[in-house]
């Protein structure tokens, strides 16, 4: 009885070490590849193996590509690649669920690179992030082993704990990287065009951080000028992505004709084409050489407001076509409007005026009552005021474009609209 006991509390002690070796809160102080590597020499200990590697899905989900490695002979000098579906590791992640193989030659089809010579037996388990697969983690002997339950259970919390680290540092870098992107496509400054006073905002969301939404401002060797404001669906580097590319498509298409109901059928045909999963709201105007007459073309976007100089703004009743990606072969058309010196567009995304628990005709009219009277400058900052202390939590992009009044018509200076 006191040796069953003795033995008991062996067991308990030495499974408490091995949890401590993996939820180690030391680790968190750790860079990832650190990270990875000093959690699979913790497991070559704790449950005696002889080798052990990471892989993660790369952005494509179409491979996994070793990441970390422990282990004699485990060290690829090339990056190794493995076909989600395929070999051992790419049906593990098939199945999401962890395989135990006793016997390699009798089972399955191994990537000997990720194998020490003479390997037996094989355990591997999904890494998951919101119950979705990103990695596999396997362990491999030389001698026979029936890997137990607790041994799989063990390998999982390993997993879990290396998929954390490994989520949290790709939304870092993702989100790094979009931001960079944004920056590169959204100057600060909009460019300077004879006869328009123009500004722009862009606020990236507090929850999702930065996304798909963009603007620009583009004067065309017609003596035209395009005017866009638009919205990727999803958030992150993926959709800043996908913005930069239609961004620059449109710009290209826009230098071929004036008509933006054309530009942005040609744009939605690139989208059903190049970015089959990708959904994107835009409206493209562009203003006659003369800056008195604009036309527009809505594909899916909440309705632009039509500033004057000295009177409150208005909606524009712009009848919106489908957004860019949603049906192919949608039909779209163009609305013109003239535009008076001292009157201007604003445009916007949605973050602007859609609050969970408010109706959207609430956030619009909301927003048209904030909008002063004068310079695209005033107008942006007083949408911005809108905002919540905290931030909004989906990212905002706004344009203001107003066409200059006349010399003697201009509000001194020093008054609201200078």
């Amino acid at each position: 009885m006191l040796r069953r006991g003795g033995k008991a509390m062996a067991d308990s002690a030495e499974k408490l070490r091995r949890l401590q070796a993996v939820t180690d809160a030391a680790l968190s102080q750790l860079g990832l590849e650190d990270l990875l590597r000093e959690l699979l020499e913790r497991t070559l200990d704790i449950l005696q193996v002889d080798s052990a590697a990471v892989l993660l899905l790369d952005q494509d989900g179409t491979d996994l590509v070793a990441t970390a490695t422990a282990g004699l002979g485990l060290e690829p000098q090339h990056v190794v690649r493995t076909p989600v579906g395929a070999g051992f590791a790419g049906q593990v992640a098939v199945r999401g669920a962890p395989v135990a193989v006793e016997r390699v030659g009798q089972s399955g089809d191994f990537d000997a690179t990720l194998l020490p010579a003479g390997t037996t037996s094989v355990l591997a388990v999904p890494m998951l992030s919101s119950g979705r697969v990103i990695g596999v983690l396997h362990v491999s002997t030389a001698q026979r082993r029936s890997f137990a339950a607790d041994d799989i259970e063990l390998l999982q919390l390993v997993a879990d704990r290396a998929s954390l680290a490994t989520q949290a540092r790709r939304s870092h870098l993702d989100r790094a990287a979009a931001v960079a992107l944004q920056r590169s496509l959204l100057p600060a400054r909009p460019p300077a065009i004879p006869g328009l006073d123009v500004a722009v905002r862009y606020v990236p969301g507090a929850q999702v951080g930065v996304g798909g939404d963009w603007y620009d401002v583009f004067d065309l060797p017609s003596g035209h000028v395009g005017i866009v404001i638009g919205d990727v669906a999803g958030s992150g580097l993926h959709a800043a992505v996908v913005m930069g590319r239609i961004r620059s498509a449109l710009r290209a298409y826009a230098m071929e004709t004036d008509d933006p109901a054309d530009v942005l059928t040609r744009l939605d045909r690139k989208v059903q084409r190049f970015e089959p999963d990708a959904m994107a709201t835009a409206i493209y105007a562009v203003l006659d050489p003369t800056l008195s007459t604009v036309t527009l073309s809505n594909a899916g976007h909440l309705p632009p407001v039509l500033t004057a100089p000295d009177t409150p703004g208005t909606l524009l009743k712009l009848t919106p076509d489908l957004p860019l990606g949603a049906y192919r072969g949608a039909a779209r058309r163009d609305t013109r409007f003239p535009l008076e010196p001292g009157q201007g567009l604003f445009l916007y995304t949605d973050g602007l005026v859609e609050r969970r628990g408010r109706g959207i005709l609430t956030g619009l009219q909301r927003m048209v009552d904030a909008l002063p009277p004068g310079s695209a400058d005033a107008t942006c900052n007083a949408a911005m005021t809108l905002l919540d202390n905290t931030g909004p939590t989906d990212d905002v992009a706004v344009l203001a474009v107003r066409r200059d009044l006349p010399a003697l018509n201009r509000p001194a200076c020093g008054s609201a609209g200078a």
